[in-house]
């Protein structure tokens, strides 16, 4: 079941920081839009702005996106709490990551991401070998 999360916790935050350095960082993203925002616009074109936005953060980072897609059936699992975009995001390493969200300068646009978003799931996977 999807929560009202958009931001890590501290202790959420603390835990990634433990993940294996020099080693491969993917980003599940997992998003459901507000229908509406404070300002409103959807939440949809909000997202579409802050996207647009970070593409610069996430190449200077040296990420790619591996894959996105649009949602269409929740087989197993809670369809009245269905996300409605995933996507993932492969990153060299939890540092250029963590460079990333803590530039000043990305800070500034992620504001769009928290209006934007009623749940916005972000987990950190490593390859599994």
């Amino acid at each position: 079941m999807l929560s009202n999360q958009i931001s890590p916790t501290d202790s959420q935050f603390a835990q990634l920081q433990s993940y294996p350095q020099n080693t491969p960082l993917v980003m599940l993203n997992i998003l459901k839009f507000k229908a509406k925002t404070d300002t409103g616009e959807t939440g949809k074109e909000a997202y579409a702005r802050y996207f647009k936005n970070a593409v610069p953060f996430v190449e200077k980072s040296g990420a790619k996106l591996i894959w996105k897609g649009n949602v269409h059936t929740t087989l197993i699992g809670n369809s009245e709490m269905q996300p409605h975009i995933v996507f993932l995001v492969e990153y060299p390493s939890v540092n250029h990551f963590f460079e990333m969200v803590l530039n000043p300068e990305y800070q500034k646009i992620a504001g769009d991401r928290s209006l934007a978003l009623e749940y916005g799931g972000l987990i950190a996977c490593q390859n599994a070998q």
